[in-house]
């Protein structure tokens, strides 16, 4: 019970950490549909899960050891955020006399909703460094796997109720309407956050 708390604390405040996953949750939400966000968070949770996987399967440790791996994961995550924030910053502008559910019939697929959430968190090195680091210092190895893998499983749970809570917080109706008239500059902010959390991951160290 012990471990698992300090596990559940630990990731909870990894999670709720402002980062490229809130952002492109964010940003779902609130230019597209809840269905949208919450699509976005699924992908984000299975991302998590492969971190989870690779982790207990010890290939983590070698890819935070190995430069290569460790640098083409880095800026493949890197590419894709700043080429999310490209098309967020060249998005078309929306007129404000549009009402929101007109702006829902432009959502993107479902597929393309979870690609986002997916590869966001799975290309981000430091998702990679943070899962090493839980799996290595908090949980004991004599912990039998079956327990392991249970607490990979409550993480990604724990973070697709997290993104979904935020992706319907964001989503609701008088919220969109308060940030409508606002919308160009959200997006065109969002983007520039996308891009500059690229940056940040390209410029990351193992460290």
């Amino acid at each position: 019970m012990s471990a698992f708390l300090t596990v559940a604390i630990v990731h909870l405040l990894g999670v709720m950490s402002p980062g490229p996953d809130f952002a492109i949750v964010t940003r779902n939400s609130l230019s597209y549909s809840r269905k949208t966000g919450i699509i976005t968070a699924a992908g984000i949770a299975l991302g998590l899960e492969v971190h989870v996987l690779y982790s207990l399967l010890g290939i983590g440790l070698l890819i935070s050891r190995s430069i290569v791996l460790f640098s083409i994961i880095k800026y493949l995550g890197a590419a894709y955020l700043i080429y999310i924030g490209w098309k967020a910053l060249t998005a078309k502008k929306v007129e404000v006399s549009q009402t929101v559910i007109e702006k829902e019939k432009k959502d993107i697929s479902p597929l393309q909703a979870f690609r986002n959430g997916f590869l966001c968190n799975v290309l981000n090195p430091k998702a990679t460094l943070f899962m090493l680091a839980l799996f290595t210092q908090v949980i004991d190895p004599t912990t039998p796997l079956a327990i392991q893998g249970f607490y990979g499983v409550y993480m990604g749970l724990a973070t697709f109720v997290w993104f979904s809570f935020l992706a319907s917080v964001f989503s609701l109706s008088i919220i969109k309407r308060v940030f409508e008239r606002a919308q160009t500059l959200i997006e065109r902010t969002m983007g520039a956050v996308l891009i500059g959390l690229g940056i940040k991951v390209a410029l990351a160290a193992r460290d």
